[in-house]
């Protein structure tokens, strides 16, 4: 069996597609760089992250990028023996406009180098591109139509336009043609997230529809002509979440259709797994799976036959699971920074010169981050972190870190965005020199004011000091020791508000909680701090 959600943590918007015996996923990383994920499997189940393609400044700059802005979902395939990759980067959430960019790049291996990209347009997010079987290749994205007075479901003008067709011709290395509106979905609106295949003489169109909560659903639609009309499905919905009880995945919508090499139907859908007993869910949209089957209609289904996933759903035939899943994998994951490059599991924010951020060359056996702009920052800020992948978990690092004051700062931080974190730091004061404190922001939007829940904690000397956070569910506590035994520092804190819908609510954020390291120096001095080790282990 393979089991539900098959990429955990933050892993939104899965564009899924099979190279012969290979299966690939691609998935959203919003502001985090480098963008876009890329996971491979030869079974559906068993998945490794193996690329993160947009690693230079052509293909992607964030800086200034708001929260939740960035790399909205890809679109992966294959055609012509290399892989197209086609995304959105977006420059802004708050008010009518989004300033969305959508670009194609192309490699002849995932893990290989990726092309400078190709501007496609900038009429909406959301964008794919389909490979016909003429040779023909058709563009798709979400049209945005800025005049909308509200995001609500039944606006004036509704700001989801519909989805927009236009032809591509890489010879050109543009659009050509006039764009056409083939779809404005159905009664639930929000219609986005359009991705075309082919099959028996039809277009099926897959949309995402509801809007990214707990509304949300698959909607498929069809049409003999690639313009359209298209029909929708006479049960509409493929999927969307109907039973809200503890231990279901939720908010599930906004996937792709792919087959294996013996014809089983698969879909992955994005999802999520709330804490029990709220609507919050730390680790953001997740990946899931779901098996299917072809009715005498002509329409896909769910072999279950309910539009609410299943928590396991059958492996491919001749293809079992050899692993174990990684919601079960329980092992620790170890960071010693030995290595000249960054562990694949970390990320940074926004900026694609991270030299500027960290090393892992200057003082070997250490990663060092440079202090730079605050933890609040849009620009440069030098946190490198790694997603919440379980709902109780416990991340230990060690740091040498001198600052002379307030202003420098260095530390362990679960991190949401600018709005949502909980920080353990070291510091400086005044009057007690080197101290520890506890810095949160829980959700205060849109002024971000901090607050400092505990009473500062003198560590006097050069030594190294271990830091540790603890995460049960919606609990969060701090600790820290240098070579005697852990100190609990602060109060418990609330965990779930490092979630999609923590702070401002549902809808407002669309990334998950990470766990990493940070500096910062709001003196300019780029004061350094030497980490040693990180170690996240399941709980």
């Amino acid at each position: 069996m393979i089991q539900n959600p098959i990429l955990t943590g933050f892993n939104p918007d899965p564009s899924i597609c099979r190279v012969e015996d290979d299966f690939y996923i691609a998935t959203s990383t919003f502001e985090w760089y480098p963008g876009v994920q890329i996971y491979h499997s030869k079974n559906l189940a068993d998945w490794r992250l193996v690329a993160r393609p947009l690693s230079r400044a052509k293909q992607l700059d964030m800086r200034g990028n708001p929260d939740s802005c960035g790399v909205w979902a890809p679109c992966l395939s294959y055609s012509q023996g290399k892989f197209w990759l086609v995304y959105t980067d977006v420059k802004r959430f708050d008010g009518n406009f989004k300033d969305a960019h959508n670009y194609l790049v192309t490699s002849d291996s995932v893990s290989g180098d990726w092309s400078d990209p190709v501007t496609m347009n900038s009429s909406g997010f959301d964008p794919s591109l389909f490979h016909d079987d003429d040779g023909r290749q058709w563009f798709l994205n979400l049209v945005w139509n800025h005049r909308a007075p509200s995001l609500g479901k039944s606006p004036l003008y509704s700001p989801f336009g519909g989805i927009v067709l236009q032809e591509y011709s890489h010879q050109q290395q543009k659009l050509v043609g006039n764009a056409q509106l083939i779809f404005t979905g159905s009664d639930k609106g929000l219609t986005e997230a359009p991705h075309l295949f082919k099959r028996n003489g039809y277009y099926y169109l897959v949309v995402a529809e509801g809007g990214t909560g707990y509304e949300h659903a698959v909607t498929h639609a069809r049409s003999k002509n690639i313009d359209g009309p298209f029909e929708l499905h006479p049960d509409t919905y493929l999927l969307s979440a109907t039973d809200e009880s503890d231990g279901q995945l939720q908010r599930t919508g906004h996937g792709q259709y792919v087959e294996t090499k013996n014809a089983e139907a698969y879909h992955t859908f994005l999802c999520s797994r709330p804490l029990a007993g709220l609507k919050r869910s730390p680790m953001g949209r997740e990946t899931g799976l779901a098996r299917c089957e072809w009715g005498e209609d002509g329409w896909l289904r769910t072999v279950h036959g309910s539009t609410q996933a299943a928590l396991q759903i059958e492996s491919p035939t001749g293809l079992p699971a050899t692993g174990v899943p990684m919601s079960d994998n329980k092992s620790p994951v170890v960071a010693n920074f030995t290595s000249d490059q960054l562990p694949i599991d970390f990320q940074w924010l926004r900026t694609p010169y991270p030299e500027r951020l960290f090393s892992l060359t200057a003082r070997p056996g250490c990663l060092r981050i440079y202090g730079r702009e605050s933890i609040g920052s849009w620009f440069e800020q030098s946190l490198i972190a790694r997603r919440q992948q379980h709902h109780r978990y416990c991340v230990v690092i060690t740091l040498e870190f001198q600052p002379v004051s307030f202003q420098q700062s260095a530390g362990l931080t679960a991190y949401y965005n600018r709005y949502k974190f909980h920080y353990l730091q070291v510091t400086h004061d005044e009057q007690l020199g080197r101290v520890l404190s506890v810095m949160t922001c829980d959700g205060d939007y849109p002024d971000g004011s901090l607050c400092f829940p505990s009473p500062l904690v003198a560590v006097p000397g050069n030594e190294a000091i271990t830091l540790q956070c603890v995460v049960r569910d919606a609990e969060l506590t701090f600790a820290w020791k240098t070579a005697d035994d852990w100190h609990q520092i602060g109060p418990t804190l609330d965990a779930s508000v490092l979630s999609d819908e923590g702070g401002r609510g549902e809808h407002a954020s669309f990334t998950g909680a990470f766990v990493g390291m940070i500096a910062f120096d709001t003196s300019g001095a780029a004061l350094p701090a030497d980490f040693s080790q990180f170690i996240y282990t399941p709980l």
